[in-house]
């Protein structure tokens, strides 16, 4: 199966709002295009993917990823995170009808495109899968094949809501990268121990991430 990976991203001053505390104002938004850009590059070097599609209205994380080779589909304002889920999908599925669709978070700054490719095949028997985040309360991916709507729940708590809806909850033990998005420091940490990518590994080049 050839993917297509639908990854959101809030405009860089809004978002990673908690690590504010650790990275400050001026860092974060550096902090949160890098985090995509590795999450982005990593997919695009996945290969069961076949397309990323970034759903975004920050202009500048738009043409930094569209280098990097993502399509870009416009966020639709103020609708938020599942909204704008359902909204890449609907284009994905426009430019290819009979590909399966997953949704990523675009916070996986570790994320390898080997561990990524056998969550995807883990994902190939099931009409709609999950995989939750490394503190198992919220998800990182949510997939779903042709002919199955992705009905996103993401937020507080969302593992419980995947569950609920259906969706099959993919238990690999090997996939941390898959797992270890980034909302705090602690989970800046936790990605550097798993060893992040050279757009991350440059933005936090002034933090003392070892201590």
């Amino acid at each position: 199966m050839q993917w297509t990976l639908v990854i959101p991203l809030k405009p860089l001053g809004l978002g990673k709002s908690r690590l504010t505390p650790f990275a400050g104002d001026g860092l974060r938004p550096r902090l949160a295009l890098a985090f995509a850009l590795d999450t982005v590059a990593a997919a695009l070097n996945c290969p069961p993917v076949g397309e990323v599609t970034v759903v975004t209205d920050d202009p500048h994380a738009a043409a930094e990823l569209s280098r990097l080779g993502a399509r870009i589909v416009p966020d639709p304002p103020g609708s938020g995170l599942n909204a704008a889920l359902r909204q890449g999908v609907r284009a994905a599925r426009r430019i290819r009808p009979r590909a399966p669709v997953a949704a990523m978070n675009a916070d996986l700054p570790a994320l390898r495109p080997a561990e990524l490719g056998r969550v995807l095949k883990a994902a190939e028997p099931f009409g709609r899968a999950f995989v939750a985040d490394a503190a198992r309360r919220g998800t990182t991916l949510l997939s779903a094949l042709p002919g199955n709507s992705l009905r996103p729940a993401f937020g507080e708590a969302s593992r419980t809501r995947h569950l609920a809806s259906g969706a099959r909850e993919i238990l690999l033990s090997d996939v941390d990268s898959v797992r270890q998005d980034v909302d705090t420091g602690e989970d800046l940490r936790a990605a550097f121990a798993l060893g992040v990518g050279p757009h991350t590994l440059a933005a936090a080049s002034r933090l003392l991430i070892a201590e």
